[in-house]
C-alpha cells in the first residue's frame, strides 16, 4: 500500500531513507536546510524543498497535516530536531518518528511527542524504511541489494493455516526459514503440516521484491 512521508534532513541516514522510501514505491517530500543536499537529490525527490523545518508557517504551506508518516533525520542540530518533532506533532501528523544522537536527545523527543526513536548507530536508513512502510515486519537484515532475511508478524488471516495451505514459497518466492510462536519457541525449517498462528513470528529469506509482495498480500 503506497503511503506518503515526509524526510527532513538529507543527511547520510536521512537520504538512504528516502531512497529506500522511493525504491519501495512510495511517495516522499525532503527538506533541508542545505542547498548543496537539495541539488543532489533533486533529481531523486520530485518535492524537494531548501526550507526551514523550525519554522511552523513553513510547514504549515507545505501541507505536511496530510502526510502519513513524518521522519525527522535532523542530526547536527538538536534543537532543531526537538522543535521540528513538537511542530509536526502539534500540527497534527499522525505518525513522527526522530533520529536520536544520544540519551538526553531521546529522552526530550519522546516528552515532545516523538512516536518512534530512532539511533542511527543501531539502525540504518535502509532497515527503517522498510520497517515504518509494513505494519507486518519487525526486523530486516539486507544480506546484499537483492536478498534480505526479515522478521514478519503473521497476521489473523494466517491464523490456524498450515504451510501446505498457505503455500508461500509457490505463490510468492520466498521461504520461511523459522517460526517464532508467542511463548518464544522457536522453530527451524517448519514442516508444511506446521500451524501458523496470528502473531506468530515467521522468519522469512528471499529477494526483496517478493518479500515486499508478500508483505503487500496482507495490509
Amino acid at each position: 500500500m503506497k503511503k506518503q512521508f515526509i524526510v527532513i534532513g538529507l543527511g547520510r541516514f536521512g537520504g538512504s531513507l528516502t531512497k529506500t522510501l522511493i525504491s519501495l514505491g512510495h511517495e516522499v517530500m525532503a527538506i533541508d536546510k542545505n542547498q548543496r543536499r537539495i541539488q543532489e537529490y533533486s533529481g531523486i525527490v520530485s518535492h524537494i524543498y531548501n526550507a526551514d523545518s523550525t519554522d511552523e508557517l513553513v510547514l504549515k504551506e507545505l501541507g505536511v497535516r496530510n502526510i502519513d508518516h513524518a521522519i525527522v533525520a535532523i542530526g547536527d542540530d538538536l534543537q532543531a530536531s526537538i522543535l521540528t518533532t513538537l511542530i509536526l506533532k502539534e500540527l497534527g501528523v499522525k505518525i513522527v518518528t526522530a533520529k536520536a544522537t544520544n540519551d538526553y536527545h531521546r529522552i526530550v523527543l519522546e516528552r515532545v511527542g516523538a512516536d518512534h526513536i530512532i539511533r542511527p548507530e543501531r539502525d540504518t536508513g535502509i532497515r527503517v524504511a522498510h520497517q515504518i512502510t509494513s505494519k507486518n515486519l519487525i526486523d530486516y537484515l539486507e544480506l546484499s541489494p537483492e536478498f534480505s532475511l526479515v522478521e514478519v508478524s503473521a497476521p489473523r488471516s494466517m491464523g490456524g493455516k498450515t504451510l501446505k495451505a498457505l503455500n508461500i514459497r509457490a505463490k510468492y518466492g520466498c521461504n520461511i526459514v523459522a517460526i517464532k510462536t508467542k511463548d518464544n519457541q522457536l522453530n527451524v525449517s517448519p514442516q508444511a503440516d506446521t500451524n501458523i498462528y496470528e502473531n506468530d513470528i515467521l522468519v522469512i529469506i528471499g529477494k526483496n521484491s517478493d518479500i515486499n509482495r508478500f508483505e503487500n498480500s496482507f495490509e
